[in-house]
């Protein structure tokens, strides 16, 4: 039981389609006990139900475009928990219209609404998590290859995942000191409620399966499995990555992919 005992939050849980899901699973299958959040009541019913199949887990109230929910779940974790092992932030959007047509057309609203939602949360989210880190911890975001390079109507979120790689990197630098490692996985098109904003996520799904070196679709158990060895002491020498979880697609050059 490679989390026996260890305190996990999980933020991004939309339904039983979500990454934030099948990491939770991997990481309750090792012992972890686990607190979600749910964005809004819209989502509530979906979370609860499957926090409820999950035992001792709890899920709270949480926007994470809103420093005061945060603080108010953090508080929460440091009631129910009183330490925190790692945390996982799977959390991205950007208005729909931002994703089709051509990137030189985002608005200014857009732009900064990716880029707060996908990626100034993640500084939000750890800030606050850091103190209730006291024995070390571990810090997993996702991200998507459009980050480093061009996918067609991944447009700025690409900009946004760029962003939050960036992040990554100089969180795992303030906070290598305190024995807190912070780290990305880079999963494969998977079709989530939130990818289902992107444009044509389908043929992008039905690509990667006809050209990844594995040739089949990334699945949410291949990401929560990655994750799990990420906060778990497997990863204890890892910080500042991005890990692919892609079938290997992101070795591939145009031509590769074209052929």
């Amino acid at each position: 039981m490679l989390l026996d005992g260890k305190n996990g939050l999980i933020i991004g849980v939309a339904n039983k389609h979500s990454i934030a899901w099948a990491i939770a699973q991997s990481a309750a299958s090792q012992g972890a006990q686990l607190i979600f959040n749910y964005q809004n009541e819209r989502l509530r019913e979906n979370v609860e139900e499957l926090v409820a199949t999950m035992p001792g887990a709890k899920a709270f109230p949480c926007d994470v475009g809103s420093d005061t929910e945060i603080a108010a779940l953090i508080q929460q974790v440091q009631k129910e928990f009183g330490r925190l092992d790692f945390l996982v932030h799977s959390v991205a959007f950007a208005p729909r219209e931002e994703l089709t047509g051509q990137f030189v057309n985002t608005t200014r609203q857009g732009f900064a609404t990716a880029l707060d939602v996908s990626a100034y949360s993640l500084v939000a989210v750890t800030r606050v998590a850091v103190p209730l880190m006291t024995d070390g911890g571990s810090v997993v975001t996702l991200t998507y290859l459009g980050a480093e390079r061009v996918v067609p109507h991944y447009n700025v979120m690409g900009v946004a995942k760029a962003a939050l790689e960036a992040s990554v990197r100089y969180l795992a630098h303030d906070l290598g000191p305190k024995n807190i490692r912070v780290n990305a996985i880079s999963a494969g098109p998977i079709k989530t409620l939130a990818a289902r904003g992107v444009s044509g996520i389908s043929k992008m799904v039905d690509h990667h399966r006809e050209f990844a070196p594995l040739r089949r679709a990334t699945e949410q158990g291949e990401v929560g499995d990655t994750a799990l060895f990420l906060v778990s002491p497997l990863g204890r020498g890892i910080t500042g990555e991005v890990i692919y979880v892609d079938g290997g697609y992101h070795i591939l050059g145009s031509l590769a992919s074209a052929e």
